[in-house]
């Protein structure tokens, strides 16, 4: 199994392409079948499993048809903080907003 620790961005994408692909496989499924039912297209599925390409919602697509939702609940998930400055910092993040586009005007004029 691929180290993601050590491996290329390509790397992670391979393999998690492939990992779809077992997946696929052990449910009996042809590509085709799966692009029809996660409704995208056949292409998408071959590129997703031999490059590890793909789009975000197509991603998200095919892993519901394949039932793996779950493995997505805890991806990005705020990891617990160790310091006082680490959790001052995630306070920060989820407070901070973006500007509103009418300060922006008024800052530029």
């Amino acid at each position: 199994m691929l180290d993601f620790a050590f491996a290329t961005h390509q790397e992670i994408c391979a393999e998690l392409g492939q990992r779809l692909k077992r997946q696929r496989l052990v449910q009996a499924l042809t590509q085709k079948d799966l692009a029809a039912r996660a409704g995208v297209a056949l292409g998408t599925v071959k590129n997703l499993e031999t490059k590890g390409v793909s789009s975000l919602e197509s991603l998200i697509r095919i892993v519901m048809t394949l039932g793996l939702l779950d493995e997505l609940a805890s991806l990005f998930a705020l990891r617990a903080t160790h310091s006082i400055a680490q959790m001052e910092r995630a306070q920060l993040a989820e407070r901070k907003r973006a500007p509103s586009r009418s300060r922006l005007a008024t800052k530029h004029d």
